[in-house]
């Protein structure tokens, strides 16, 4: 270890295993990523989110390897890999099209990388075993890819990954060619592997309910600089700029008395008369119902208030509960928050 590695660090260097400091890149005078420093630690599902272009997947290629940063230092386990090759950084990577050889059966596709680093020929047959039971494929050794379904498929791809056993596995998008159902399938699946084989998940999606759903921290990324880093419940709940907080799931930001607050539409309830709410500890205000939409499981109306501000209200389609079949586009109706759920944006502009 040099001497820069072993300088005195903090808890949170000391627990990290992929470190980045000052990284940055452009292209020409384009600047893809914005000079950033990030600690991800030790054994953690860790996403990178953000919109198309936000820098998200050039600061994951940067990690693996495949583009070399134009200034900063990248560490992983505490070793300066900036200008290591990215065979020799001791990652893998998945990308959405799984990569996987259609001529070999699923066995020989997860031993490949095994063979590949000459590993004793006798050990092989069992780490390609344990690999496939972890993703729980322990019976598709023989078959070959074309006999799977996507999902299978993502499954073998991530073990030929994990049979490496890798300090990081780097994941791109792996499932964004899955259809809904699927890929909530597999964002489970996902989290319970990276839980039971203890390796750290560096994650890269658009899709902030995939990420709040699988992630223990989130960093959420905008026009190639970090926004926000947090777990789900602190970008939801507390976000720390306009961006994070339209991005990360829909937000009402609404003024009063100079101050902008975030009010999230669930934590908004409507009603025909004010006299159906409880009083204590609420805000009630009149408006009148721009739109309305069944989402199945929920309803979601567009409330225009007397105020003036839009609001987005959403739902649950219980018995006694909704309004939905009560309420008309253009019906004067109340909408009530209690006063605990503003979240103190900062001071309007």
């Amino acid at each position: 270890m040099n001497d820069s590695a072993s300088a005195i660090q903090t808890p949170a260097m000391a627990d990290s295993i992929v470190r980045l400091a000052g990284v940055g890149k452009t292209f020409g005078p384009a600047v893809a990523v914005e000079k950033l420093d990030l600690d991800i630690r030790r054994g953690e599902f860790f996403t990178l989110l953000g919109p198309s272009g936000s820098g998200k997947t050039t600061t994951l290629r940067m990690i693996a390897g495949f583009e070399q940063p134009s200034f900063g230092r990248i560490d992983i386990d505490g070793r300066d890999v900036t200008k290591i090759a990215p065979y020799d950084r001791d990652i893998n990577t998945i990308f959405q099209d799984y990569a996987l050889f259609p001529h070999m059966s699923v066995a020989k596709n997860v031993a490949y990388g095994l063979q590949a680093k000459r590993v004793n020929k006798r050990e092989i047959p069992q780490r390609v075993a344990e690999a496939l039971r972890a993703v729980r494929l322990e019976n598709y050794g023989e078959r070959n890819p074309a006999q799977l379904s996507g999902g299978q498929r993502q499954r073998v791809a991530l073990a030929r990954a994990i049979v490496n056993r890798p300090r990081v596995l780097l994941l791109d998008e792996p499932l964004g060619a899955l259809d809904l159902k699927l890929r909530q399938e597999m964002q489970h699946e996902l989290k319970r592997i990276q839980a039971e084989v203890a390796i750290t998940f560096i994650y890269v999606t658009h899709d902030q309910e995939e990420a709040l759903t699988m992630s223990d921290r989130i960093a959420v990324f905008n026009e190639g600089r970090i926004e926000q880093i947090g777990d789900p419940v602190t970008l939801y709940e507390r976000p720390a700029s306009e961006f994070v907080a339209n991005f990360v799931g829909t937000s009402n930001l609404i003024e009063r008395g100079g101050t902008r607050y975030v009010l999230r539409p669930e934590k908004i309830r409507l009603a025909l008369n004010a006299a159906d709410f409880e009083a204590a500890g609420r805000q009630v205000e009149p408006g009148r119902v721009e739109f309305k939409e069944f989402v199945g499981m929920f309803a979601r109306y567009t409330v225009v208030l007397d105020a003036g501000e839009r609001v987005v209200v959403t739902e649950q389609n219980l018995p006694g509960h909704s309004v939905f079949d009560r309420v008309a586009t253009g019906d004067a109706v109340q909408v009530a928050w209690h006063r605990d759920s503003l979240y103190v944006f900062g001071p309007a502009v």
